[in-house]
């Protein structure tokens, strides 16, 4: 159930940024100010992407109702996108994950709200190739928050680890633009990583950007090889920087203590 309205952040959360976009620009030029329907995340009920109808309640519920429709509109036949029960599946599985690895508590429930907002993440950045600051930014202050409340002690691992983890990023940036002229990623990229190294301390940055350069290198090259159209076109990074920060979430202390023992530290 909470997948499902993690969909509807997916979907509806692009849109009203780039209509906040086009509203300001336009201000900014001196145009007529565009009149649109209300649209935001509670308004307008789910509808088909295809014909515009309304999605009835018992075809909107979560798995279930993309199975009973075969992923097809009832009144257009129009395709939907797997997306919807994917999400709504990765939902449920974090939340079982989470339980099974943390038990049923506060803390828990604070990094079960940490994987979601992950999950929301990678899947706007794969969509869109955006990382929107109303999510990113939160998480980081959220991370903080987690620290001050649960494990004190690491809260200046933290601290350093949210300023580090942007830095790092920014630099690899600029380092980059300078040698080739060209942008590698987006200030979207840099957010996140502050946002995990707020959560997980300043140590873990290695191991993230390990894992994600890793995963990012295997799965592009995968995915360029079995869909012809994306070689040579931009490939988001926030999905291996959200995958990473989900492994070290669930399954950090034995994940660090394995690196540790590799670099002989």
């Amino acid at each position: 159930m909470v997948g499902s309205f993690l969909n509807v952040v997916i979907t509806r959360l692009p849109v009203m940024m780039m209509r906040q976009w086009r509203a300001e620009a336009r201000e900014a030029l001196e145009l007529e100010t565009e009149v649109n329907p209300r649209f935001n995340l509670l308004v307008p009920a789910s509808r088909c992407p295809g014909c515009d109808t309304l999605i009835h309640w018992h075809d909107n519920i979560p798995v279930l109702g993309w199975l009973k429709r075969r992923g097809r509109c009832a009144s257009c036949n129009t395709h939907i996108s797997p997306q919807y029960p994917l999400v709504e599946l990765a939902g449920g599985t974090l939340a079982v994950a989470i339980t099974l690895i943390y038990g049923l508590d506060m803390q828990s429930l604070w990094i079960f709200g940490a994987c979601l907002t992950l999950l929301v993440l990678s899947v706007i950045d794969f969509r869109t190739q955006l990382l929107p600051d109303a999510i990113t930014l939160p998480l980081l202050w959220a991370g903080l928050a987690y620290q001050l409340m649960f494990q004190p002690l690491m809260l200046s691992s933290a601290v350093v680890g949210a300023m580090a983890g942007y830095l790092v990023l920014w630099s690899f940036y600029w380092l980059f633009k300078l040698i080739t002229g060209k942008e590698g990623m987006g200030y979207g990229d840099f957010k996140l990583l502050g946002a995990l190294g707020a959560w997980l301390g300043w140590q873990w940055l290695p191991l993230l950007l390990i894992l994600s350069a890793g995963l990012g290198a295997v799965l592009g090259i995968l995915l360029q090889l079995m869909v012809p159209r994306l070689r040579g076109a931009p490939m988001p990074f926030g999905p291996y920087l959200a995958v990473a920060g989900w492994i070290a979430l669930l399954f950090g202390t034995p994940l660090m203590s394995l690196y540790l023992s590799v670099i002989g530290a």
